[in-house]
């Protein structure tokens, strides 16, 4: 059954829409206005609040967490210091990713998972006849993201950490008032931000004391269509270590080259005006982000799809993430993709380019 998220009595009240998505076995805010375009702004001028409750949390801890933490994930995890966090996948034998998510390092036999599907299962498998305690905390474990230029400023006002020196991809323990949270300087907007992890029982006082101290900043409830719609702008991964579930497959399909790549497009706007001028219509764009499997042809053949897209405000065109078969991952290669207009299945160009589509320098300063 689903289930309001420990903000939900905050988040509901503001929800002007009832504009509710399912994440995971909750529900959270698909966006609070009718339209997210000033909920994605937020994340680009000033700040956003976001619930990111929904995460799958798990906690390694014990002489062999990091033995075992390092077996799953694909990422060198002897390399995380204490306090430091990683982005990474995890994969299955034959090397096809499984999930990914974050790993922190809260202390130096104590790790923090995260993940957007259940993996407590695959993860137990992995740890039998280590010792290692597995934790799942994903309902005791409340996380909010403040993203956005303002974002640090906020936080400066309430809590007692030093934010300056808190470098990207760490976190610190620190009190907001008189609340015990964990801030990483994380998130999935490719901007300046963080995340702040706290107990679930104070979820509501975190709540009022970031939106109390944020009212001068412009700070906004934001839902997951605008983080959506920031995400496709952004971000990629590496494999960097000896060994881990699935290594032997993923180097055997590197000595033979890779099939598949993960790429971006820039669909051209001429493209798409001829396809619609053809109906007598203007370009109809996609204001919120899609998710479908969306076929990509050269010369009519299919060479790989997109799986999520969206008409980018701020770099004014429309963009959208492809998996495209070898050679047609190639930067600078034109794709046609599908575009349906009217009920026709027409295609539209579009140019392989390199990810993320957006880079700004004061994510990571």
């Amino acid at each position: 059954m689903l289930q309001g998220t420990p903000f939900h009595p905050r988040t509901a009240a503001l929800c002007q829409g009832r504009n509710w998505r399912r994440w995971s076995k909750y529900v959270v805010a698909g966006s609070y206005e009718l339209s997210p375009e000033r909920e994605y702004w937020a994340i680009r001028n000033s700040a956003a609040l976001l619930d990111v409750t929904p995460l799958y949390k798990y906690l390694f801890s014990g002489r062999d967490a990091a033995r075992v933490v390092n077996r799953i994930v694909t990422r060198n995890v002897e390399k995380c210091a204490v306090h430091q966090v990683m982005y990474t996948p995890w994969c299955n034998e034959h090397g096809q990713v499984l999930d990914d998510g974050t790993v922190a390092r809260l202390d130096e036999n104590v790790f923090r998972v995260t993940s957007a599907d259940p993996n407590y299962r695959w993860f137990c498998e992995n740890a039998y006849g280590f010792d290692v305690h597995l934790q799942d905390v994903s309902d005791t474990t409340a996380a909010l993201a403040l993203q956005g230029p303002l974002s640090r400023e906020i936080l400066k006002q309430s809590a007692d950490a030093n934010l300056d020196a808190l470098g990207y991809f760490r976190l610190t323990p620190a009190r907001l008032r008189n609340i015990r949270v964990t801030i990483s300087r994380t998130g999935y907007t490719g901007d300046l931000g963080y995340e702040i992890w706290c107990e679930a029982q104070d979820a509501l006082a975190l709540w009022d004391t970031l939106m109390e101290v944020g009212d001068a900043y412009g700070i906004t409830p934001t839902g997951i269509l605008a983080l959506d719609m920031a995400r496709i702008e952004a971000g990629l991964i590496l494999i960097d270590k000896e060994n881990f579930v699935g290594k032997r497959a993923l180097v055997q399909e590197k000595q033979r080259g890779f099939e598949w790549q993960f790429m971006g497009l820039d669909v051209e706007w001429e493209s798409l005006e001829e396809i619609y001028a053809r109906k007598g219509l203007h370009p109809q764009l996609p204001m919120t982000a899609w998710r479908a499997s969306t076929p990509l042809y050269v010369e009519n053949k299919q060479v790989g799809y997109a799986s999520s897209g969206v008409w980018s405000p701020l770099l004014k065109k429309y963009i959208a993430l492809a998996h495209l078969r070898k050679p047609h991952f190639e930067p600078g290669y034109w794709v046609d993709m599908e575009v349906t207009v009217e009920h026709e299945r027409q295609t539209a160009r579009a140019r392989v380019v390199k990810l993320p589509f957006l880079e700004l320098e004061r994510k990571r300063k």
